[in-house]
């Protein structure tokens, strides 16, 4: 299992230069995730949710303010900090196995310890028997089950996952919704989740941050009080997925009071599968 770990953004702010003229991306934002706490992201396209991700995980620089992990100012990546894209990105040449295990290329382990963390990973994401199998050998949800796997296996203090259901159909993302919960309660990891994907957000997440574009800034965040496995038909997990909505209409429901903050893109991608071969089913 995994140290979770504590995530402090302070006053962040960040912009790009475009035709000589300053591009404000994201604006004064604050925000801390404790150790083991899933916190889900919302916002219209443009509203930097993705950038956000970028400068935790440490592929954007450049920023204004506190971004904080464990006390430490983050700058440039880490194996502390794993990520899942919407696009698994994959090897077609490696197989499951091989793909994972690149996830270790530069941990300094034994190869007895190397094999031994892959295959457990394999065992958490429910791979086992696939071990060989290749990249189009795989249904998308699969494939994505190996992406986790391989930003887990360094076992990181926190995961960041950028849209990483948005190409698949919906049952294969519910049913993957279902198995990254299970999955990061059972690594007690700290997660981060950038969705456009609301039901996904509530359904995940212990909070929801609700941003709002132009520059980038956080509007509300929106506590989840709700047991773990969630009820998607239920009234309160209804009324919550509503309360968030409202947030892009510019309309909160009357029976709800507002939550104030505490302190104040991902482009669509496939699973690129040859048109030959074949498939497992998830």
């Amino acid at each position: 299992m995994a140290d979770a770990g504590t995530l402090e953004i302070q006053h962040l702010s960040k912009q790009y230069t475009v035709k000589g003229e300053p591009l404000p991306v994201l604006q004064d934002i604050h925000l801390t995730i404790q150790p083991g706490e899933f916190v889900s992201i919302v916002g219209a396209s443009g509203c930097g949710k993705s950038t956000l991700l970028r400068l935790v995980v440490g592929l954007e620089e450049g920023y204004a303010g506190e971004l904080r992990l464990d006390g430490r100012r983050i700058a440039g990546t880490h194996l502390d900090r794993g990520i899942v894209f919407q696009e698994h990105r994959l090897f077609p040449w490696l197989n499951v196995e091989q793909n994972i295990a690149l996830g270790l290329l530069n941990a300094g382990l034994p190869a007895a310890d190397k094999a031994r963390s892959v295959a457990e990973h394999i065992a958490l994401v429910g791979l086992q028997g696939f071990e060989s199998a290749y990249p189009h050998q795989l249904s998308g949800g699969m494939s994505q089950r190996v992406a986790i796997a391989r930003a887990l296996v360094n076992r990181p203090r926190v995961l960041l996952l950028d849209e990483p259901f948005g190409a698949l159909d919906a049952l294969t993302r519910s049913h993957l919704q279902h198995e990254l919960a299970r999955i990061v309660a059972a690594e007690g990891i700290t997660a981060i989740l950038v969705t456009h994907d609301v039901e996904e957000a509530v359904f995940l997440g212990d909070r929801v941050v609700v941003m709002a574009p132009r520059p980038g800034r956080i509007r509300r965040i929106v506590p989840v009080d709700l047991p773990r496995p969630r009820d998607r038909a239920s009234a309160a997990f209804a009324r919550l997925k509503d309360d968030v909505l409202g947030e892009f209409s510019g309309h909160v429901p009357e029976a709800l009071a507002p939550v104030h903050l505490r302190s104040p893109e991902s482009t669509a991608a496939s699973t690129s599968a040859p048109a030959t071969g074949w498939r497992f089913a998830i």
